[in-house]
């Protein structure tokens, strides 16, 4: 591994920046932390694009290609429960995704490939605020990143849980979902809850609609189509005797094709104005795609797997995965350059399996070295 090496830094570096964790547009620490090693390592800094946002510009040779590769910073609010000495310091604050970790191998990348690396272009080190709630991509766009930038292609990296380590996957075409956030209100006529002939409980009305939403996916769509239809707030101002007048009801769609997203937002009208007709209330819904799906071009996602089968054997590597239903916001980069969003396990036993946006999940220390050999890999084989 070409920063094999740097194990021993590489760690301490993720364990800081996990002790330190900030959530979106607040990673102040993550900020100064890698513009600071940046600078150790002799590359270009450009701070707050995006607010905290860094890109780090490291040049070799006369080629004008160019390369960049993306690490996201933010934390997440959550209370981390795993005892061990560099767990999160601050209450309902942890890097529960591993974007600690997406930090530190891109950091690695920069300092391997400024010292020894072997290329003849332009790196773009691109460290992005606020991953989460998908504005940190958006912001740094709008603020110039690609016209500051001569950037070519893009690439970013996700650690998997319970995913071998050592294993790598991408595919061509969508590999990512679209993140979309519906609202559904629903405003009937509240009364006593002894006298329920008297008024229309909204929460019947809302209960109906919450068991029909399930009928999208499992009856309105084609089964080869995926999606995914959740509930994740129930809202109402009913009390002990009180039957609730209104209803507000928040949640989360995910489709990998606009149609299905269209046939999804379609259904899910229908469905509130049926039930809302049939009880006499009046329903409305708001639906807004937050996040599209992440789309691979195909001569970049056969370079991320070159690169890949290159460190790793052909037997770890898969270009043709299945496509993952979360969401990434790396797909609005996608969206302006050609790009790949890649994949790497981040173990199979313990912390490191536990689920992403997991309490006592925890970024795999071994896939370090392994990401960050990767991306320096990639780097060489593309600005040959």
């Amino acid at each position: 591994m070409k920063t094999q090496t740097l194990h021993n830094q590489l760690v301490e570096w993720r364990h800081d920046l996990h002790m330190h964790p900030q959530i979106s547009f607040e990673e102040e620490y993550a900020s100064n932390k890698v513009t600071s090693l940046l600078k150790e390592f002799g590359i270009e800094v450009h701070q707050g694009i995006a607010r905290t946002g860094v890109v780090g510009v490291l040049k070799k040779g006369k080629s004008s290609k160019s390369i960049g590769i993306r690490a996201d910073m933010d934390a997440l609010p959550i209370h981390e429960i795993n005892n061990f000495n560099y767990k999160s310091k601050f209450e309902n604050r942890m890097h529960a995704c591993g974007h600690d970790g997406h930090t530190t191998m891109l950091l690695g990348a920069a300092k391997y490939l400024s010292e020894k690396g072997n290329f003849n272009g332009t790196v773009y080190f691109i460290f992005q605020p606020d991953e989460e709630n998908t504005f940190g991509a958006r912001t740094m766009i709008d603020e110039g990143l690609f016209e500051k930038f001569s950037i070519d292609e893009v690439y970013a990296m996700h650690n998997i849980p319970n995913m071998k380590i050592g294993t790598f996957g991408t595919r061509k075409g969508v590999i990512t979902a679209s993140e979309n956030l519906f609202e559904i209100d629903i405003k009937a006529k509240g009364g006593h809850a002894a006298l329920p002939h008297m008024g229309v409980d909204a929460i019947t009305v809302g209960s109906q609609i919450a068991v029909a939403l399930q009928s999208i996916v499992s009856r309105k769509l084609n089964p080869a189509d995926n999606g995914i239809v959740s509930i994740t707030e129930f809202i109402t101002d009913g009390k002990k005797n009180v039957l609730p007048g209104n209803v507000k009801m928040t949640g989360d769609a995910r489709a990998l094709s606009k149609k299905t997203n269209e046939i999804i937002a379609s259904k899910m009208l229908q469905i509130v104005e049926g039930i809302c007709s049939a009880h006499g209330v009046d329903g409305s819904v708001k639906y807004e795609t937050t996040c599209p799906v992440t789309f691979n071009s195909k001569d970049q996602a056969d370079s991320a797997t070159n690169a890949a089968i290159s460190l790793l054997g052909n037997e770890n590597c898969d270009g043709d995965i299945e496509p993952r239903l979360f969401s990434e916001d790396f797909s609005i980069m996608s969206e302006e350059k050609p790009g790949c969003f890649v994949l790497m396990g981040n173990g199979t036993e313990g912390s490191h399996a536990k689920p992403l946006h997991s309490p006592d999940y925890d970024f795999n220390d071994e896939l370090l070295v392994i990401g960050s050999s990767y991306w320096s890999e990639l780097v060489e084989q593309q600005l040959k």
